[in-house]
């Protein structure tokens, strides 16, 4: 019997390119007022994924790789000390301006569809849980009041597709894996991944989302309102599924 839903949250509930976008200017825009030194030496694509400062601290420090927050507080302490910050008014400068991301960041704008969907998921019963890379506390987003428990990849200490994150669910809930659906956009961190460890998979494969290719999931939806239906079917299924 399913008794547990849980989901990724970044481009599964809700478009993250467009909320890191607008938390990056106005995180910029906080240094430009407060660091300008920081400003003056350093453009914003500095902290970007595959920029030169990321990839030398990523190979000096590989250990952190799984989590975007130190990877953003440690980007932004050092960027300090080469503008000419003292280490101390660099760190100070760090956890304030990283603040002030996290604030931006969570101002996610939901999927069509995303809020009613959960709220149905728990009127059918469900226990609901988020399973992230990401650093959004999903407590803080709009639909934090709908959701029962968190893990993500700063927490656990590893990023999926490594089966941690999914062990902690099974252990935090008490449920077997055929009694929980993870839901998510990821055909490898999250449908594979999911599976690997027993779980039922939903794929959740939006038209604006493009994969080279398709997830091998349990169920599909490109439209999130499907997916109570979905988790019905699958329930329906599930009562003939077996633990391996």
């Amino acid at each position: 019997m399913i008794k547990c839903v849980t989901f990724d949250l970044d481009d599964t509930l809700w478009a993250v390119n467009p909320v890191i976008h607008r938390a990056n200017q106005t995180l910029w825009q906080w240094l430009d007022e407060n660091a300008p030194l920081f400003t003056a030496s350093h453009q914003l694509a500095d902290m970007a994924e595959g920029s030169a400062m990321r990839r030398a601290l990523l190979a000096e420090r590989p250990e952190i790789a799984h989590s975007m927050s130190l990877i953003r507080i440690t980007l932004l302490e050092r960027g300090c000390i080469a503008a000419g910050y003292t280490e101390t008014e660099s760190i100070l400068l760090a956890e304030r301006a990283f603040e002030v991301f996290m604030q931006a960041r969570h101002q996610v704008e939901l999927y069509e569809h995303a809020q009613a969907m959960l709220e149905q998921l728990r009127l059918d019963g469900y226990i609901i849980g988020a399973l992230s890379n990401g650093n959004a506390n999903v407590a803080q987003t709009p639909v934090g009041n709908l959701f029962d428990f968190q893990f993500n990849a700063d927490g656990i200490g590893h990023a999926k597709p490594q089966p941690q994150m999914f062990q902690a669910a099974l252990k935090h809930t008490g449920l077997r894996p055929e009694q929980v659906v993870h839901v998510g956009d990821h055909p490898d961190n999250d449908i594979r991944a999911a599976a690997e460890v027993g779980m039922w998979t939903l794929w959740v494969n939006l038209p604006e989302h493009h994969w080279p290719q398709p997830a091998r999931a349990d169920m599909e939806v490109s439209c999130l309102s499907s997916i109570p239906t979905q988790i019905k079917r699958l329930a329906a299924q599930g009562e003939i599924r077996a633990t391996l």
